[in-house]
């Protein structure tokens, strides 16, 4: 008998922001981290105000998540909006 797998649940959301759209999910974790095709976003972002931007509703929520973002289209800026 194959042993059972527990997959991890997930909230998939998308976000659009003027040319830019981003594909969002969002699983519970440990601690708060973030990915952004393929980097973190740190990396991917050149400003730290656009990584606040797009870290805002979490703030809000208090709640600690992994997220991973494909984001396409438009500027850094409103892709982070996007995201947001």
């Amino acid at each position: 008998m194959a042993a059972a797998k527990t997959a991890d649940r997930y909230t998939e959301a998308v976000g659009r922001r003027k040319t830019a759209s981003a594909r969002v999910r969002i699983t519970p974790a440990k601690s708060t981290s973030v990915m952004v095709n393929g980097k973190t976003a740190e990396e991917y972002f050149p400003l730290k105000q656009m990584v606040t931007t797009l870290l805002a509703p979490m703030q809000t929520t208090g709640g600690t998540y992994m997220i991973t973002v494909k984001v396409a289209g438009g500027g850094h800026k409103a892709q982070a909006e996007a995201v947001r």
